[in-house]
């Protein structure tokens, strides 16, 4: 057993004040991850500072039609929650397909934003991986990558992100608020979720004891129309294989507009902007989908056991694309018939 230290926080500027002085300590919300890590001691905390009293649990609506959504708000009231299920139903259905009902009684939006990846290299001090040591190398590029990234990776790693909403966030373009040592911060959220590169133990731009104090969404009028849709191994509580959450502004038979994100096939939420280019303008049309999906997976890279993810997420584009627009069609919306010939355009 290694000796851990826990101390309880009420205030916002106590916390980053704790954690700031202390380079072994982390914030402790609902636990569900960093308790996790460190029962397979993969964590290097020492002290677990806990936030769970800071007045940041809040979901409210702001002007115009966006909300601002507390870190310490759980994944299951969020899920609920009348403006989000309105105004961002794809945020609501992220939450529930993201985890079991235990865990999302628990769990925060801010720590599952900042959850660590799945990787069972990562998670096993016995491998290398360069996410956890960094310049150990990386065991999942010739080993057993089957639930993998292809898009984003690098040769220092491959592990995909395990977030579910924040892949609905990344397509609504919200922003997430911190605070600091040194003050308030706001991020793109595009620029929360850093690449691999060559420091793939860098996952975000904080500092050390820089809070997550919440998330804002912007208004999106066509947002209320968006969804979610997740492939995964079995419909029970389990991690993404492909995900997308969309919202498609139709005129006439032509998008107009269109939001697209993916899930379990990147190393950070992934912006489909590729395919959201190739798709403006664009007839609203299984062919239109379908050259769109491969334009934005033309770059992917598989690594072997996960070489089925590329057309995967292909398909999973273009079945989630022909649900938000009604597609009359389409025989369901669930992933039954996924792997049809007719959705892809062949």
């Amino acid at each position: 057993m290694r000796p851990l230290s826990y101390s309880r926080v009420a205030d916002v500027a106590t916390a980053v004040g704790t954690v700031a002085a202390d380079p072994d300590s982390t914030f402790l919300a609902g636990g569900t991850t960093e308790v996790d890590l460190q029962r397979v001691y993969v964590s290097p905390a020492r002290r677990l500072v806990d936030i769970n009293d800071l007045p940041l649990h809040q979901i409210e609506e702001l002007p115009g039609g966006g909300v601002h959504i507390g870190a310490l708000a759980r994944m299951s009231d969020v899920a609920q929650a009348l403006p989000i299920r309105r105004r961002f139903p794809m945020i609501s259905q992220a939450l529930l397909l993201g985890a079991s009902p235990q865990l999302r009684n628990m769990a925060s939006i801010g720590g599952n934003l900042l959850q660590r990846v799945r990787c069972g290299y990562f998670r096993d001090v016995a491998a290398r991986c360069n996410k956890r040591e960094p310049g150990t190398g990386c065991s999942a590029i010739h080993g057993i990558n089957r639930g993998h990234a292809v898009l984003g990776t690098t040769e220092y790693c491959i592990a995909t992100h395990p977030s579910d909403l924040a892949v609905a966030l990344v397509a609504l373009d919200a922003v997430v608020l911190t605070q600091g040592p040194d003050g308030p911060h706001r991020y793109a959220i595009d620029e929360f979720f850093l690449l691999p590169g060559d420091t793939p133990h860098r996952e975000h731009p904080l500092a050390h004891g820089e809070l997550v104090v919440a998330v804002e969404v912007p208004p999106n009028p066509m947002a209320s129309r968006s969804l979610y849709l997740k492939v995964r191994d079995r419909e029970s509580y389990e991690f993404a294989l492909a995900s997308a959450a969309v919202a498609v502004r139709l005129d006439g038979g032509t998008v107009a507009e269109v939001r697209l994100a993916l899930g379990g096939v990147a190393t950070v939420p992934w912006r489909a902007r590729r395919a959201e280019a190739t798709l403006t303008g664009a007839p609203a049309t299984v062919e239109s989908f379908a050259a769109a999906a491969r334009e934005e997976l033309a770059p992917a890279v598989g690594y072997g056991m996960n070489d089925f993810k590329i057309e995967l997420a292909r398909r999973t584009i273009v079945r989630a694309l022909r649900m938000a627009i009604g597609d009359p069609d389409l025989r369901d919306g669930t992933a039954a018939g996924l792997l049809s010939q007719d959705d892809h355009g062949s």
